[in-house]
């Protein structure tokens, strides 16, 4: 799923104006996510800051410049940075917004901060940076 964000008002220092096409958020799962997810993490050498994981297991990360990640550069696009985001989740996790039989989801089913670093450091043996 594509989604294009458009800018909500004109800024004039940096050239864009209402109602412009100004980001894309993109909702990639199986396979193709985990071999994108692992090129960015190779630009980022496999480090993330404790900072970047929430209290619901998810993190994120951002890259500078696309190009790192071995997409040719295109002079008519120009570089652009990207921002991954990743939610982790167990089977089961959607029960809760089921419109039929909708139950809840117990505490010990839930993913916390310590578990996803725990799942990143053994999956793509990451290394944990100390602060924000």
């Amino acid at each position: 799923m594509m989604l294009n964000i458009l800018a909500r008002y004109t800024v004039r220092s940096f050239s864009i104006r209402r109602n412009e096409k100004i980001a894309v958020h993109c909702t990639v799962r199986g396979p193709k996510a985990e071999e994108i997810l692992d090129r960015g993490l190779k630009v980022k050498e496999y480090e993330l800051k404790k900072g970047n994981f929430s209290a619901t297991g998810n993190f994120g990360f951002g890259i500078q410049e696309h190009i790192d990640l071995g997409i040719k550069y295109d002079p008519s696009i120009g570089i652009y940075g990207l921002d991954f985001y990743v939610v982790l989740a167990r089977a089961g996790f959607n029960i809760p917004k089921k419109k039929r039989k909708g139950g809840k989801l117990g505490h010990n089913h839930r993913i916390g901060k310590e578990e996803s670093m725990k799942w990143f450091e053994r999956k793509y043996e990451g290394i944990l940076l100390p602060g924000k």
